[in-house]
């Protein structure tokens, strides 16, 4: 497994971290006992950076982290970079609450659930607007300083919002979504990323499913999977797409690779990117994405995938505020 410094954090980060947000119960039903041997396989195979939150399952994922990687946090803590995130409050007056009450509760909830003495990474989950961004990074600050987080990042912000952060502390790490029906961040936030050595963890670079090959024009999806309300998985949107993956699906076959890690592969290609996030619900999944950090492309390989996923219709996904 590749690994990559993580922007000014530092860090040294496999090159695929392994996402939990699929444990957290926004999929569907899903064996728990899988999806522990799935982070294990992970691990075996070289993954020694894992992402989860609060808000998965608020305890359900982040417990389940926990207990898949219990033996070896006890034995070699620091082989291991665990990130979560915090900040989303369904409960509260708003869902997204970045105030230093909210984010300290998060914290320590977050350090039970996972049977830590501390986090490795901890970010923002989505952008509060209602906390003044110097609120919430001195927040942040104040937990480093107790040692209970090592490394401060964001997810879902937008280049403004790093700026206003910055100026009371650093941004370490983005994580944003990414993938090729998703390429927003190419024009804002990732050039402010590349100029301020921010860490880019990018998430989602299978399109939530579209860009495994697996999906049909007339996919469904249970009532408690998120994407049964996505339009990104309706109609003529998942309609063309599963048309470009299809096309994409050939040419990964000529270079002896699936699709799936052409699109990842393909997110780690673009500069600035250091990570890109997968998740797995069983052993068997995790291998084929995990061979994505191997796969070179060539500027002309580069140029062949914009060809074809120019036709592909750009989406978008799941919010605090709801799916769209």
């Amino acid at each position: 497994m590749r690994t990559t410094t993580l922007g000014k954090s530092g860090l040294t980060v496999s090159r695929i971290a392994f996402g939990t947000w699929q444990l957290g119960g926004d999929w569907g039903s899903f064996d728990e006992d899988a999806a522990v041997g799935a982070i294990q396989h992970a691990r075996e195979l070289g993954v020694n950076f894992f992402d989860t939150a609060q808000a998965y399952g608020f305890g359900k994922s982040e417990a389940l982290l926990g207990r898949a990687l219990r033996d070896e946090l006890k034995r070699d803590r620091d082989s291991l970079v665990i990130a979560t995130k915090g900040g989303i409050n369904p409960g509260g007056d708003r869902p997204r609450d970045a105030g230093r009450a909210w984010l300290r509760k998060g914290v320590e909830e977050s350090l039970r659930h996972l049977e830590l003495d501390h986090i490795d990474l901890y970010q923002v989950h989505w952008p509060d607007e209602n906390t003044p961004a110097e609120e919430t990074a001195a927040a942040l600050g104040e937990l480093v300083d107790e040692g209970k987080i090592r490394h401060v990042g964001v997810s879902n912000y937008n280049a403004a919002q790093l700026a206003d952060f910055d100026r009371t502390r650093p941004v370490e790490t983005l994580q944003p979504p990414y993938h090729l029906f998703r390429r927003a961040i190419e024009e804002d936030p990732l050039p402010y990323c590349r100029e301020h050595d921010i860490g880019v963890l990018v998430y989602s670079p299978l399109g939530s499913g579209l860009l495994t090959g697996t999906l049909k024009p007339d996919a469904t999806f249970e009532d408690g999977d998120w994407r049964s309300k996505s339009s990104a998985f309706q109609g003529e949107n998942l309609r063309r797409n599963v048309e470009v993956v299809e096309e994409l699906k050939q040419f990964a076959a000529a270079k002896g690779v699936t699709v799936s890690q052409l699109a990842i592969a393909w997110t780690l290609h673009q500069p600035g990117v250091h990570v890109a996030i997968v998740g797995a619900r069983r052993a068997k999944n995790i291998e084929d994405s995990l061979g994505a950090a191997d796969v070179d492309l060539s500027a002309a390989d580069l140029a062949e995938i914009e060809r074809i996923t120019a036709r592909g219709v750009q989406v978008s996904g799941a919010s605090p505020e709801g799916i769209a």
